[in-house]
């Protein structure tokens, strides 16, 4: 049975539905539900559990939007998004980066990654809904964190 999804309002821009977001953590009750709180948004979910196979899986579909983990078994979040701003079929995509983390320097150095938005875990389900939506209509401008 999948975990417990966080409650969102419903989407009320029907722009956003059927965009792709890849999600990128190890914790799969996180992910997972995060996954269906999207779907049933409108929004294409897929889901990676390392560094590697995230980077793998946005140079194969090129989601619209990235939602990344800074923890993660194989390589941190500031390389995984590094790599994908670096590279010509990625550097596009919209970061959004999530962390418990609570350290001083990990907004500045989300920011030298490359990533446009920075979440703290726990989040509010709907603020993170209004960040992708804004991330997404930016097309990858970005904003303060």
């Amino acid at each position: 049975m999948p975990p417990s999804a966080p409650q969102l309002e419903p989407a009320s821009d029907v722009e956003f539905r059927n965009r792709s977001i890849l999600i990128v953590d190890d914790d799969a009750t996180i992910s997972d539900g995060l996954s269906v709180a999207l779907d049933r948004q409108g929004f294409q979910t897929r889901t990676a559990a390392s560094g590697h196979e995230g980077l793998t899986l946005a140079r194969q579909i090129h989601p619209d939007l990235v939602i990344l983990d800074l923890r993660l078994p194989d390589v941190d979040g500031f390389t995984v998004c590094q790599r994908l701003v670096d590279d010509p079929q990625t550097c596009s995509i919209p970061v959004i980066l999530l962390s418990a983390m609570e350290r001083p320097d990990i907004i500045r150095r989300s920011r030298a990654a490359g990533g446009q938005y920075f979440v703290r875990k726990p989040y509010d389900p709907n603020a993170l809904l209004v960040l992708i939506q804004q991330a997404l209509g930016q097309h990858g401008g970005t904003a303060p964190f």
